[in-house]
């Protein structure tokens, strides 16, 4: 079953992608949260078959695809970012423009309402994250 801490980490990744003032962080900080969201999922249905035959760990944006095939657009819309988010992890701040690194956390926040109402969590029985402290 999905938590209040797991649900508390990706909300406090989104708030840092709303914060960040550059570009690429804001990319960096809301793919995090879209990514700690696929965890609420995954942790929500129990799923098996988390590393793959060799050991490795599974994309999770095909693990969320496979057991939640009604989250499979946000699966492949957030899969489709990854190489953008590797690029500037490499170094490549400059490629996201202001637009895109908004977008991306207008989606990801989407997403998060979106697992959140499905999976039962509320708005109002969750205290908001205090970025301050942090």
């Amino acid at each position: 079953m999905a938590s209040s801490d797991d649900l508390r980490r990706a909300r406090s990744s989104l708030a840092e992608a709303e914060l960040a003032q550059r570009p690429s962080d804001r990319y960096l900080a809301a793919h995090l949260a879209a990514l700690r969201v696929v965890a609420i999922v995954l942790r929500h249905r129990a799923s098996r078959g988390m590393s793959r035959p060799d050991g490795r760990p599974r994309n999770a944006w095909r693990m969320l695809a496979e057991v939640a095939p009604e989250l499979a657009e946000w699966a492949a819309f957030f899969a489709a970012t990854e190489a953008k988010r590797d690029a500037i992890r490499d170094g490549a701040t400059s490629i996201v423009s202001v637009r895109e690194a908004d977008d991306l956390v207008r989606d990801a926040r989407a997403f998060l309402r979106l697992v959140e109402r499905a999976v039962g969590f509320s708005a109002a029985r969750e205290r908001p994250v205090d970025v301050a402290s942090r």
